[in-house]
């Protein structure tokens, strides 16, 4: 029997048991991939990561090692498992160790070491002392624009249901999403996807999921209402699409270029989650891309198996 311990985090939130949940494994050395991918399935979350320390020197220059799963694969990058896990790993300061990784408390960049590559997680005090942070996504890629019939024969909507200004298009900064731009909160909260049809669409194209966004929101101080829905169900935030979001609508002008601004998401499900984004338009390119939000610890616990 072996025993690995790890930690439950609530991201994109500051109210414990809102949020999208993540699972942290603290010490994933000695576990296979198909030891990783039977614990996301016992997790049941929308993904679990793994943390593989190594000497300080190789985290120093590649940063701390990572894996991704959700309950049926691997992923390359995804947003609030990034940020959950960085938040982990820069610690509170009330403790010295947690489960055989080294605590950062004082370091104001947390580098990640992803099946993407190196991702930054900048950290900072807010004007109430709350810990905020920050990552920078690789810088986008803009695909493939859908035409909204297809779309909407995929989602079961109708064209009219588009906001017909705004393209749907596919962006990646690490996991590429069809931002879906819906003309009203009436029909997102109405969305019922038939995930068979959705992903047949997918399967198709150059994007793996869909972000569906709205300009019309429900909460004071957020600029966009989102939903993203997948073989898993529904995530309460999804900060790797939020990333692609930010890029396509600076891109399109629903955005300023640096514009901080929030997308609400899991309103719906019951999990309210805020996330921060901004990117920078520079001439015709879009680049630094930034993610962030807040993250709360709600408990601990040990797989044995």
């Amino acid at each position: 029997m072996r025993s690995f311990p790890y930690v439950q985090l609530d991201v994109f939130t500051q109210k414990a048991l809102e949020g999208n949940q993540l699972a942290v494994f603290t010490d994933a050395r000695g576990l296979s991939p198909a030891d990783m991918q039977a614990l996301a399935r016992e997790t049941r979350l929308a993904e679990t990561t793994f943390i593989f320390p190594r000497d300080f020197a190789t985290e120093r220059q590649k940063g701390v090692e990572v894996r991704i799963f959700t309950v049926a694969e691997e992923l390359p990058f995804a947003g609030h498992p990034t940020l959950g896990t960085a938040f982990l790993l820069h610690g509170s300061g009330r403790r010295s160790q947690d489960g055989g990784v080294r605590l950062r408390a004082s370091e104001p960049v947390i580098n990640l070491e992803l099946k993407v590559g190196k991702v930054p997680v900048a950290f900072s005090r807010d004007a109430k002392g709350q810990l905020f942070g920050e990552m920078t996504q690789n810088d986008p890629v803009f695909g493939k624009i859908h035409n909204k019939e297809d779309i909407a024969r995929a989602t079961g909507l109708k064209v009219a249901d588009l906001d017909a200004d705004l393209p749907a298009q596919t962006v990646s900064t690490g996991l590429p999403f069809v931002v879906v731009p819906v003309k009203s909160l009436a029909t997102m909260h109405a969305l019922a996807i038939q995930t068979k049809n959705l992903f047949d669409y997918l399967g198709t194209t150059d994007a793996k999921f869909m972000y569906f966004i709205c300009r019309e929101v429900e909460r004071s101080g957020s600029k966009l209402h989102a939903r993203m829905i997948f073989y898993n169900g529904e995530d309460p935030a999804t900060g790797s699409a939020g990333g692609d979001c930010a890029a396509w609508a600076v891109q399109h002008g629903v955005l300023k270029s640096d514009e901080q601004a929030v997308i609400e998401q899991g309103i719906e499900m019951k999990r309210p989650s805020f996330i921060h984004v901004r990117a920078t338009k520079d001439g015709q390119t879009v680049k630094n891309v930034r993610v962030g939000g807040y993250v709360v610890e709600v408990m601990r616990g040990e797989a044995t198996f």
